[in-house]
């Protein structure tokens, strides 16, 4: 029996550990984790390289199209009508405002 890739993404999340330290800020291995994800599994549809594919590429001139929490809810609750999913059950807030600063920030891609 295969497991989907969603599955495995969410059976990997489940044994993460605990993300946030005391201060609120999210620890180097869930930063690393998320900058995983958002390459491989954002990558799925976005390119691997996040230049495009299913859905459209991320330059970091589009995402900064966008405040940072506007970003990070887009992350969160998806697109109606298009192939991008709702996160919000496996990633918090402030790690999807983690990846929307990483977005408009830390990517390679500068279209």
């Amino acid at each position: 029996m295969s497991l989907s890739a969603f599955h495995r993404l969410l059976l990997a999340l489940c044994w993460l550990p605990l993300a946030a330290l005391a201060d609120g800020s999210l620890s180097a291995e869930r930063e690393q984790e998320l900058e995983t994800l958002l390459y491989q599994d954002c990558g799925s549809c976005h390119g691997m390289t996040l230049r495009g594919g299913l859905g459209p590429p991320l330059p970091r001139s589009r995402m900064n199209a966008f405040d940072r929490d506007g970003l990070a809810a887009l992350i969160l609750h998806g697109v109606p009508g298009t192939a991008m999913p709702s996160w919000a059950g496996l990633l918090s807030e402030q790690e999807a405002r983690w990846l929307a600063d990483h977005l408009q920030h830390d990517t390679p891609l500068d279209e």
